[in-house]
């Protein structure tokens, strides 16, 4: 009996995760990947003794099942830090989560936000099946005050669409909600209360979040790097491999970013290709500088609500991990995000950050620069717009009708940690049957 061909379609944190499974359960499986190497996203680069992901990746962890798999590969490259996420806003650092930590913000500011909060918290919880949008949702449970001053702003730039156009399928945890008592108490002193699941991330010690990746794929065979799925075909089974190759599949497998399947799959009904016209996404400009200032020696990241500044957040790699740096120097990346609705101006874009940069306090006048790196990520988060939920399922069950599973953050189209990700990778593989 001739065993079933699996494929696996991109050869990031999903698919090699997928594949690891599949070998390890005994299925023989092949990766191919566009890139010279696996990793995907999460590959990293080492310039000038600075190391730098592509854009920012910590692991979370909700599932020690998940630990244990991470820690297995990693082992003694797994470092434990306990959270230090800020907000700069009215000229002020002040603690992440906002509707948690408004103290030190303006006296208007804090009483508007606190006024509206407990106002807010006459309104009851909200039932399972709503459907308000975003903006709605924030009204409701954390008042106004709170909304105008950060959840609105913020959500709008990061993901470029006004909150009213946004529906809150995405929240499911990645939004915390603190209690009035826990509010009250970060309103009158700073508090240093964790809140949400992410409360400590994990990160190697040395070498970047490429480590997993890179020790994921040591142990898989049949990676194929350089090779670019030019076309999917449904009737005869098979893909092409740099509009040359073919190879036959019986399943796969596809990490690839939904959007790119209609350029892909040969013949794809105009009823589901009319779907994915549907599908939106922002994208992330990325700069990764290596600095001599030793900046922000206990921040990791900090979130930008105003649409003046260029950026909606910041971090810090060299707080990650000290190995990241050459010695008495700093990193930083920042993120931007920008979509069709939203465009930036690419050419400006760098001096306007570094002169935003300058404007906040993180870096000063005449701060040397001893490395610049730049990356332009298409496809940076969904949008969960009114017409992502129903455009979405109905494709996944037409790709499923046709043998092909669609895996991870960009493959399944959803907005993933990398622990969802993992775990999206590994609970597919176990459906898959010789």
């Amino acid at each position: 009996m001739t065993k079933k061909r699996v494929l696996v379609l991109g050869g990031g944190l999903a698919g090699l995760t997928a594949a690891w499974y599949l070998q390890k359960k005994g299925l023989s499986c092949h990766i191919f990947e566009k890139e010279n190497e696996a990793g995907g996203l999460c590959r990293s680069k080492n310039l000038n003794g600075f190391t730098f992901d592509h854009c920012g990746h910590l692991l979370h962890f909700k599932h020690r099942f998940v630990f244990d798999f991470i820690h297995s590969l990693l082992g003694n490259n797994l470092a434990e830090h306990k959270k230090s996420a800020w907000i700069y806003s009215y000229g002020k650092f002040t603690r992440y989560p906002f509707q948690a930590n408004l103290y030190g913000l303006p006296e208007a500011v804090v009483k508007e936000c606190l006024l509206g909060l407990i106002r807010a918290s006459r309104n009851g919880k909200l039932k399972k099946k709503t459907n308000l949008n975003f903006l709605e949702w924030c009204n409701h449970v954390f008042g106004e005050g709170i909304s105008r001053h950060f959840m609105a702003p913020y959500n709008a730039k990061f993901w470029t669409l006004a909150p009213e156009h946004l529906s809150c399928d995405w929240l499911d945890g990645f939004v915390p909600i603190p209690s009035l008592d826990q509010v009250i108490e970060g309103t009158v002193t700073e508090s240093q209360r964790q809140f949400g699941y992410n409360a400590r991330f994990w990160y190697p010690r040395k070498g970047g979040i490429n480590r997993l990746c890179m020790v994921l794929a040591s142990q898989i065979k049949n990676i194929n790097t350089g090779c670019q799925v030019t076309e999917i075909d449904l009737l005869k089974k098979q893909i092409k491999i740099n509009s040359r190759a073919k190879e036959r599949f019986d399943f796969l497998i596809s990490t690839i970013p939904l959007p790119e399947m209609p350029c892909l799959i040969k013949g794809m009904p105009k009823q589901t290709r009319v779907l994915f016209d549907k599908l939106r996404w922002n994208s992330i400009f990325n700069l990764n500088l290596g600095i001599s200032d030793h900046c922000d020696s206990r921040r990791h990241w900090v979130y930008f609500p105003q649409q003046e500044i260029s950026f909606f957040r910041v971090g810090f790699p060299h707080n990650f991990s000290s190995q990241s740096v050459p010695k008495d120097k700093s990193s930083l990346y920042v993120e931007v995000a920008y979509s069709k609705m939203k465009p930036i101006d690419k050419k400006n874009i760098i001096p306007s950050i570094k002169n935003d940069l300058i404007s906040v306090g993180i870096l000063k006048q005449g701060t040397k620069i001893y490395c610049q790196d730049t990356n332009d990520i298409k496809y940076g988060y969904p949008i969960y717009d009114f017409n992502y939920k129903s455009s979405r399922e109905a494709i996944i069950k037409f790709l499923e009708k046709n043998d092909i599973a669609a895996c991870g953050r960009y493959g399944s189209w959803r907005y993933m940690s990398m622990e969802d990700t993992l775990m999206d990778a590994l609970r597919l593989a176990k459906t898959v049957k010789a």
